[in-house]
């Protein structure tokens, strides 16, 4: 610093050269720095007042300074059973709730008194001897039981009649227990004069009781041995050009089947009362859609019109037991049902009539289906782990494919109905050429239950099957038949059911019902759950689109409805 401040110029400012200028002396710079060591933490700090109810025991840092006085305060809150305030094993926002040990018997004792006279004592610790009631109070219940009367015991020396002895079995005054319930005879009169007029049959005579054959006809209006015939509940069979039920609306004449795009349906637009014991399936007639064809457990197969009237058109009476399945023929004009009386019939869509009956070795049938390109020819799956091709134009079984181990379920063609699959109880799914009883593909495997219901996607590249734990599963259609594992619908419940999956005509929604009687509708691209809804009391056996309008869906349950959704 000292050779600093001593330099200096050696020539003044005039440019004398013999002068020497003085020193010149730099000033010192002074900057100021501010220095805060406490921490910015924002906003207003609390009073002292207001700290004390900020201040938790258990807390671990502060974020401001606070008074010591503050800090040594003693502790304020609830007690705990031992008198101390504790901040350990906190379960509530407000304190900590202990497990209290209630006796097991003294719990159902006191919640029965609750539950039947409305009156329990309280359970609060300190509250002995205390009771608790209902909001009207348990006296009016009291009162109520204590109204009874107890009938008189009777004369122990009286069997029968008016004084009688009952002795402690007597009831109490009023009460209809032990005695006989049931409609009156006028009701059943009623009931069998309504049966009659529906089934076609003469009524029993007043107070006679119903044996043999005429028994069995209050339950099936068919008794094995008679002619088959039909019932049409229209007013006329034909308009006045001629045309009869079977006649295509010209609007469903339009485009082709599968180019609209469907949604799933909002509301229930027609519910039909179809049969009295349940309905086992639902069949729309091909390509138009505009006839809906059912078969029940009442022996019965309905037809109605889906389109117009909204109505029930014919009944097919022709089974003396239930009809488990039917089948439409391609063209429409017939259809097959299968029933447990060991009888598959071929009926006239049209007039009603009974065209064949097939039987073979007297075997249940239990389901049957068209080959699509010859209607002369069908399979029949069977009981007895057979299933046979019939030629309706001989009446004879022409080809036996007898590889299952177990009762057939469905059989469904594909590849160019080149091909068809069929499902059993076995869980094993088999691939059959037409016409060749060799299996030429066995899909089985340990893990895998067993199918009784497919479904053929649109684009037949794909078939969906209802599987007995609670999934459907995906197989392709293709040269190889192969599941797909990440394409599976769950959600429903389904196990023991045989309920029929369907798809939308554009192949994007697939619809099935479960056992809770709700109907289930996914996404067939991403396999989410588009809706559900409640659509049935009973088990929701089959599901149905209709092939040419938008969105409308038929549904069946074993509660006997058929419900029409849009």
């Amino acid at each position: 610093m000292d050779s600093i401040n001593a330099y200096g110029s050696d020539s003044s400012d005039n440019g004398s050269g013999d002068e020497r200028s003085s020193p010149i002396h730099a000033q010192p710079v002074v900057r100021k720095y501010v220095v805060d060591t406490a921490p910015d933490v924002g906003g207003r700090l609390p009073s002292s007042n207001e700290l004390a109810g900020y201040v938790h025991p258990d807390q671990k840092e502060i974020t401001y300074n606070i008074p010591y006085a503050v800090l040594s305060q003693p502790l304020v809150g609830p007690l705990d059973t031992e008198g101390s305030i504790s901040s350990k094993s906190r379960s509530l926002a407000s304190g900590r709730a202990e497990a209290q040990a209630v006796d097991e018997t003294m719990f159902r004792q006191q919640e029965r008194s609750f539950r039947q006279s409305g009156v329990a004592y309280d359970p609060s610790i300190g509250a002995e001897n205390r009771t608790v009631s209902t909001q009207e109070g348990g006296d009016a219940r009291r009162r109520n039981n204590c109204g009874l009367r107890r009938r008189k015991r009777g004369d122990a020396s009286v069997l029968d009649g008016e004084n009688a002895y009952l002795g402690p079995w007597a009831g109490y005054e009023g009460e209809t227990k032990g005695q006989v319930a049931g409609p009156s005879a006028e009701q059943l009169a009623e009931y069998e004069k309504r049966m009659a007029e529906y089934t076609g049959d003469q009524p029993p005579s007043q107070g006679a009781q119903p044996t043999g054959p005429a028994r069995k006809s209050t339950k099936h209006a068919y008794v094995e041995g008679q002619d088959e015939r039909t019932i049409f509940h229209g007013k006329a069979e034909c308009d006045y050009q001629g045309r009869t039920y079977m006649h295509v609306p010209m609007e469903l004449r339009q485009g082709e089947v599968g180019d609209q795009h469907c949604f799933v349906p909002k509301r229930m637009v027609k519910e039909w009362k179809a049969h009295t014991g349940g309905v086992s399936a639902i069949r729309f007639i091909p390509d138009s859609g505009h006839l809906l064809l059912s078969s029940g457990m009442d022996g019965l197969v309905k037809i109605y019109d889906t389109h117009s009237s909204l109505t029930h058109l014919r009944t097919y009476i022709g089974h003396s037991k239930a009809v488990r399945d039917i089948s439409f023929a391609p063209d429409g004009q017939s259809f097959l049902s299968s029933s447990y009386d060991k009888y598959t019939k071929l009926w006239d869509t049209e007039t009603g009539k009974c065209r064949q009956r097939f039987s073979a070795g007297g075997k249940i049938p239990y389901v049957a289906r068209f080959y699509p390109e010859d209607p002369n020819i069908f399979l029949v799956g069977q009981g007895d782990k057979k299933i046979v091709q019939w030629d309706i134009r001989s009446n004879e079984v022409v080809q036996e494919y007898d590889q299952h181990l177990g009762a057939i379920n469905s059989l469904t063609f594909f590849d160019s109905n080149r091909r068809f699959i069929s499902t059993s109880d076995d869980k094993t799914m088999r691939v059959w050429e037409f016409g060749i009883p060799v299996v030429i593909k066995l899909v089985a495997d340990p893990s895998m239950h067993s199918v009784p219901a497919v479904a053929l996607h649109p684009n037949e590249k794909w078939f969906a099957g209802q599987s007995m734990d609670n999934r459907i599963v995906v197989y392709s259609a293709g040269e190889r038949i192969k599941p797909h594992r990440r394409k599976e619908f769950s959600g429903h419940l389904t196990a023991g059911y045989a309920c029929q999956p369907s798809f939308s005509p554009d192949g994007k929604i697939l619809t099935s019902g479960d056992a809770e009687g709700q109907v289930w509708c996914w996404d067939w691209q991403s396999a989410r759950v588009l809706g559900k809804w409640k659509a049935h009391d009973k088990v929701a056996i089959g599901s149905a689109w209709h092939p040419r309008e938008t969105s409308k869906v038929a549904t069946c349950s074993w509660d006997g409805t058929i419900k029409y959704w849009d």
